[in-house]
C-alpha cells in the first residue's frame, strides 16, 4: 500500500522518538492543549447541571454537539486543507476553538453552551484531522513513532485537562472555558512561528474522498469498531462524573489518574503489544477488558459504591491507551489513500458514536437507574469485539508491527 511505514528494523536508522523537528513539537504542543479541551469540562459537569438547573442528559449535550459537529466537519477537512494548506487549516481550527471556548464561558444557559460547543467542535475537527497528518508528515522517525508522539500528546492533554478543569472549575464553571481560549492562543503563536510552509498536495481532495475511503474493508472495520467502543468511552467521560459523588477537585484528580495511565500505556505498552501480537487479537483483548471494566463500574453504581466507580474509571485508562494507539496506527495503514483522508473517514464514523452516546447515557439513567448506562456501554463495546472477530480477515494485511 502507498502508506506503508518502514519496518521496525529500519526505524533505528531514522531519528528517535524525541529527535523531531521544531515544527513537530509545535503541533504536538497545540495537540496537548486541544485534547485538554476534551477533559477540561469533565470536572464541571455536575456544577453546570446544578447552577444552570439542567439534567445530566441536557448537560451531556455539551459532548453531543461537540462530537456531532466534529464528526460531520471531518468530511470537509481534507477538502479545506488541500486548498489552503496544512498550516492555515491548523490555524483556522485553533482560531475557532479560541472564539467558541470563550463564548462558552460567557454563556448563561445550557442551550448557549451546547451551541458554542458545536462551534468548538468545528475548530477541533479542522485541527485534529490536520494535526495527525502534519505530525506524521513532518516527523523524521517514521509513521509508527510519529503516531506514538501524537498519542502521547493526546494522553498528556486528556490527563492534564481534568486537573486544570478541576482547579479552574472550583473558582467558577466558566473558568475551564476561558482557560482553553488562553491556552489555544499560546498554541496559535507556536504554530504560526514554528511551523514551516508545508506544500499543498498535488491533487485537491474532494468532498467524496472520505466516503470512497470507507469502501476499503479494513478502514470500514476499524471505523465501525471505533463507533461502537465510543459508546463505552463517552459513558465514562460524560456520565461517570455524576455517580462518583466528588467535587470539581476530586473529579479532576480521578480523570488525571485515568489520563496518566492512558498516556503511559499508549506510549510505552502499546508498541510492545504491536510487536508481539496481531492487531485484531490485541484490540479484542483490550476492548473485552474495557467492557468488563464498564460492567464493574455499573455494579459500583448499582450498589451505591462511588469508590468502585472511581477505581473502574482510573483502570480504564490502561485499556483505552493501548487500544487508541493500536487503532490509530492501523487506520493510517488501512487504505491506499492519503493519511489525512483515511483519518477523516474514520473520525467521521467514530465521532458519530461519540455524539449519540453521552445523551443516551444520561437518558438511560433517567429512564432506568444509575447503573444502566455502564451496562449498555459495556454491551456496545462487546459488540465491537464481535465485529473485530467476524471481520478480522480484513485486518490481516495491516501488520502495524512489521516485526513478523
Amino acid at each position: 500500500m502507498s502508506t506503508k511505514t518502514a519496518s521496525v528494523k529500519e526505524l533505528p536508522k531514522q531519528g528517535g522518538l524525541l529527535s523531531q523537528p521544531k515544527a513537530v513539537w509545535a503541533v504536538a504542543f497545540a495537540c496537548v492543549i486541544s485534547f485538554m479541551g476534551l477533559g477540561l469540562v469533565d470536572p464541571i459537569l455536575p456544577a453546570i447541571a446544578n447552577q444552570l438547573h439542567a439534567t445530566p442528559s441536557q448537560v451531556s449535550l455539551l459532548f453531543t454537539s461537540y462530537n456531532l459537529v466534529t464528526g460531520l466537519a471531518m468530511l470537509i477537512t481534507g477538502f479545506v486543507s488541500s486548498r489552503i494548506g496544512i498550516k492555515w487549516t491548523l490555524l483556522s481550527g485553533v482560531v475557532l476553538i479560541i472564539i467558541f471556548a470563550g463564548l462558552g464561558g460567557m454563556s448563561d444557559t445550557i442551550g448557549q453552551i451546547v451551541g458554542f460547543r458545536g462551534g468548538w467542535g468545528l475548530g477541533n475537527a479542522l485541527f485534529i484531522a490536520t494535526a495527525l497528518s502534519a505530525i506524521v508528515g513532518l516527523s523524521t522517525s517514521g509513521t509508527a513513532k510519529a503516531i506514538i508522539l501524537y498519542e502521547a500528546a493526546l494522553g498528556l492533554g486528556i490527563s492534564v485537562g481534568p486537573l486544570l478543569g478541576g482547579e479552574l472549575g472550583s473558582i467558577s464553571w466558566r473558568g475551564p472555558f476561558f482557560g482553553v481560549s488562553v491556552l489555544m492562543l499560546i498554541g496559535f503563536v507556536f504554530i504560526l512561528v514554528m511551523l514551516p510552509k508545508i506544500p499543498k498536495p498535488k491533487t485537491r481532495s474532494s468532498l467524496a474522498d472520505p466516503f470512497k475511503a470507507l469502501k476499503f474493508p479494513a478502514l470500514k472495520t476499524l471505523a465501525i469498531v471505533a463507533f461502537l467502543y465510543n459508546f463505552g468511552f463517552f459513558t465514562l467521560m460524560a456520565y461517570s462524573p455524576y455517580v462518583m459523588g466528588l467535587d470539581e477537585h476530586g473529579l479532576g484528580y480521578v480523570f488525571f489518574g485515568w489520563g496518566i495511565l492512558l498516556a503511559i500505556t499508549s506510549v510505552f505498552v502499546a508498541p510492545k503489544l504491536q510487536a508481539r501480537f496481531n492487531l485484531a487479537g490485541s484490540m479484542g483483548v483490550m476492548l473485552t477488558l474495557f467492557a468488563l471494566d464498564l460492567v464493574f463500574m455499573g455494579l459500583g453504581a448499582a450498589f451505591g459504591s462511588p469508590v468502585l466507580v472511581i477505581i473502574g474509571v482510573i483502570v480504564a485508562g490502561i485499556f483505552l491507551g493501548i487500544n487508541n494507539t493500536l487503532i490509530t496506527t492501523a487506520v493510517m495503514e488501512s487504505a491506499p489513500v492519503e493519511r489525512s483522508v483515511a483519518s477523516a473517514a474514520y473520525s467521521f464514523v467514530r465521532f458519530l458514536g461519540g455524539a449519540v452516546s453521552p445523551f443516551l447515557a444520561g437518558k438511560l439513567a433517567e429512564w432506568y437507574n444509575s447503573a444502566t448506562p455502564f451496562y449498555f456501554g459495556g454491551a456496545m463495546v462487546l459488540i465491537a469485539v464481535v465485529v473485530l472477530i467476524v471481520r478480522r480477515r480484513h485486518l490481516a494485511d495491516i501488520d502495524v508491527s512489521h516485526g513478523h
